[in-house]
């Protein structure tokens, strides 16, 4: 995984841990215990300061979210600071376009830096001035082998490696190399500047690492001024002591790199020495949280772009109709930990339900329209039901949608042959409309050539006007519909699962996990019919279809013509799961 998922905030002076504001359920994971200890023994002069650096060369996704969320989650928790640097150091990957989608996700997420927004490159004067340090100190020279040479020398995880020829070099000569390389004499691979620490160590990150290599390209920020780029893990720390950062969280992906962090600092003899915290990422069923196969989907066209609402991106979640809250919510419940595991999917789709399920208006709408008319209602009569925007919040009070003699149901709630346990509309059978009256089908007219159900007709109850039973007759089945003159036509996108599998990491047999894309990712119905309340509704409008499930409209959307992503279907399987485990519980 990229350097990106790692950063965030700061805390009250004192040498008593901070009060808690807005405690979480993670208020007591390591990462906090150790901040504990900090400050209860007055480490870093009761400060805590931690950091989000995203590298600016992809959008950020759902695992990000983890990050950003537990790091700012730190500065609230202590009332601290959170800075937000980006790590520009590799301009052969970055873009303007991703500093902007990452400072928009960020805030959208519910989270602000302040003024506090940096870069690697502010200091890239400072970092090139630390290597002259290391340079003179005697603890880095210019190595002139070939990039396949120094991987070469490197060795193995059980063989050490060999010192290069060029490791001996003088001060001298080192510092004359090191200022060419600065000034563009010379090409692309040419040189490295190398730590000099220890080639037989075990940990391969301590054998000679690059700190800086040459790359012969402009930069998204400081354009052609410089000729070498520092290497993450020295950018890394340097940053983070420029900064005062007290505690580095960041993913285990680092764990093995905390020594080179550690020696980069002591060995410069810093004035403070940020303590580096490694977490375990999120992996997420059914879901690849990679950068590069994401940009894979995304440069190879089996995705629309980076806000593809298939895509585990924060912009995809937020163009799929995802709520802040909600993403805040599942972070806060799947806590931090030191192992590795998988997380479900259901959990996320969970923690979304529940949020819309409090906020979302409801309306109705009809995604496979099957015609009905009403054989006893007056033609030219239109009434005014009321209905109910949120059961849920009654505060969101109700509103009026038309009822006329021709309306649509869906196509799957009527069967001529039904099957036992089918409770909607059939030959004969009584069913209610929601809001509306009881009506029965007496009727069914097909088309003659392929014999296709086109038009129901049916009589309706006057006396059981939203949907009463004066007599007291019990009607199961209740159907969503809309008023088809006054119905608005609408595009619905029907999004399911990018991939078929759980677990896409575990890629064998030489299958690669774009073998497992589902070719049911996305389905388009293009002849709905909606509300026509919905008509005015604007990009990221959320609401739930009844029946159907929750729905956002997308920024394709046009005036009259709008275009709704479903964002989560009705059906829960993580609360069944939950019930199913407190169900064992109480027996247990």
């Amino acid at each position: 995984m990229s350097e990106s998922d790692k950063r965030e905030e700061q805390s009250a002076p004192g040498s008593q841990p901070a009060e808690r504001v807005g405690e979480s359920a993670t208020s007591r994971d390591f990462i906090r215990m150790i901040i504990d200890e900090d400050l209860r023994t007055g480490k870093n002069d009761g400060r805590v300061m931690t950091r989000f650096p995203p590298e600016p060369n992809g959008y950020l996704h759902i695992g990000h979210a983890k990050s950003i969320c537990l790091n700012f989650g730190i500065a609230r928790d202590y009332a601290g600071l959170c800075n937000l640097r980006f790590d520009d150091t590799n301009p052969a990957k970055e873009d303007v376009e991703y500093v902007d989608a990452i400072k928009e996700d960020v805030h959208w997420l519910g989270f602000d830096w302040g003024d506090r927004e940096y870069f690697a490159s502010d200091y890239f004067e400072r970092l090139y001035a630390f290597a002259v340090q290391l340079i003179r100190q005697g603890n880095a020279y210019v190595d002139s082998l070939t990039p396949e040479e120094i991987r070469e020398h490197r060795g193995t995880l059980t063989e050490p490696g060999r010192e290069s020829p060029y490791r001996e070099r003088s001060m001298e000569e080192n510092l004359d190399l090191f200022e060419r390389m600065r000034n563009g004499e010379f090409e692309d691979g040419a040189h490295v500047l190398r730590a000099k620490i220890d080639m037989t160590s075990g940990n391969i990150n301590m054998r000679d690492p690059t700190i800086y290599r040459i790359r012969r390209l402009d930069h998204h920020r400081t354009g052609n001024k410089w000729f070498i780029y520092p290497m993450y893990d020295f950018a890394h720390a340097l940053s983070d002591m420029i900064e005062g950062i007290t505690h580095s969280v960041c993913t285990l992906e680092f764990e093995d790199h905390r020594p080179l962090y550690d020696w980069f600092l002591d060995t410069l003899r810093t004035p403070c020495h940020p303590q580096q915290i490694e977490f375990a990422r999120l992996n997420l069923s059914y879901t690849v949280m990679s950068k590069r196969k994401l940009l894979q989907l995304v440069e190879e066209g089996f995705v629309r772009g980076w806000d593809d609402p298939r895509m585990p991106t924060i912009s995809g979640l937020r163009r799929r109709g995802y709520t802040p809250e909600a993403i805040r919510d599942f972070c806060d419940r799947i806590g931090v930990a030191k192992k590795e595991s998988l997380v479900d999917v259901a959990l996320l789709e969970h923690c979304l339900r529940e949020d819309l399920n409090r906020r979302a208006p409801r309306f109705m709408a009809v995604l496979n329209p099957l015609k009905v008319v009403l054989l006893n209602y007056p033609e030219d009569q239109v009434e005014m039901l009321d209905a109910i925007n949120n059961p849920e919040d009654p505060s969101a009070g109700t509103r009026k949608v038309p009822f006329s003699r021709v309306l649509y149901i869906e196509q799957e709630d009527f069967r001529e042959n039904p099957p036992k346990q089918f409770f909607r509309l059939s030959p004969g059978r009584e069913v209610r409309l929601r809001y509306g009256y009881l009506i029965t089908c007496v009727d069914v007219v097909k088309d003659k050539t392929t014999g296709e159900v086109t038009e129901l007709r049916c009589t309706y109850d006057p006396a059981t006007r939203g949907g009463d039973t004066p007599d007291g007759r019990r009607v199961k089945g209740t159907l969503h519909w809309v008023s088809a003159p006054h119905a608005l036509e609408a595009e619905v996108r029907m999004y399911e699962r990018l991939l078929t599998v759980e677990d896409p990491s575990e890629e064998t047999a030489g299958r690669s996990f774009k073998d497992f894309l589902s070719p049911e990712s996305l389905k388009v119905l293009t002849h709905c019919r909606v509300e026509p309340g919905l008509a005015d509704a604007v990009p990221g409008t959320r609401c739930q279809f009844e029946r159907m499930g929750y729905f956002c409209v997308d920024p394709d959307s046009a005036p009259g013509k709008p275009v709704f992503n479903r964002t989560v279907t009705l059906r829960d399987t993580w609360a069944k799961i939950e019930k199913s485990l407190t169900r064992e519980g109480t027996r247990n």
